[in-house]
């Protein structure tokens, strides 16, 4: 019998193998102990990173849902800005008009219809309110003018005049 199997075999009756065995068993339970506690800590881990993974999915969404959302506010109010810079052209074009006219009128006539505040807005860049507008439009378009052996001339300038698209009305 070798010696090794002579103390394997003789452990159980000497007190000093039973003691190394008692050792080995003890730092066995305590490394299963140890390592059922790291697998504890770790799957606690990865729970924990499961849940900030998913908090910070739904964060995400909810700055996806905001971001378009604003998104969705800036082209509508692009879209709102286009329109209103297109009435402004169409506005500012009709008012140049106006003056135009105006100053026909007043060749013909001989009556001074002189509105420097509209001149002063149209100069400045600045655009009338469409109330403004229309009442200057209604004061011009008030304006009749003898313009050829008595006959009388209406200038429409809104481009309707009693529900009827116009230039100019023939003699009334």
């Amino acid at each position: 019998m070798s010696a090794r199997q002579a103390a394997s075999s003789g452990s159980d009756s000497d007190p000093r193998y039973a003691n190394l065995d008692e050792r080995k068993r003890k730092r066995m339970i305590s490394n299963r102990e140890s390592a059922r506690r790291s697998r504890m800590r770790k799957q606690k881990q990865m729970e924990d990173l499961v849940n900030e993974a998913s908090k910070l999915q739904n964060e995400n969404n909810q700055l996806m849902q905001g971001i378009n959302a604003a998104h969705q506010r800036r082209m509508e109010m692009e879209s709102a800005n286009n329109v209103l810079r297109a009435q402004a052209v169409e506005l500012t074009e009709r008012l140049r008009s106006l003056n135009s006219v105006l100053q026909a009128v007043e060749e013909v006539s001989g009556l001074s219809m002189e509105i420097p505040d509209t001149i002063a807005l149209l100069e400045d860049g600045v655009c009338l309110s469409s109330g403004v507008y229309l009442l200057l439009a209604w004061v011009f378009v008030l304006a009749w003018v003898n313009v050829i052996g008595g006959c009388w001339y209406g200038v429409c300038l809104m481009g309707v005049w009693s529900g009827r698209s116009c230039d100019v009305l023939g003699p009334v």
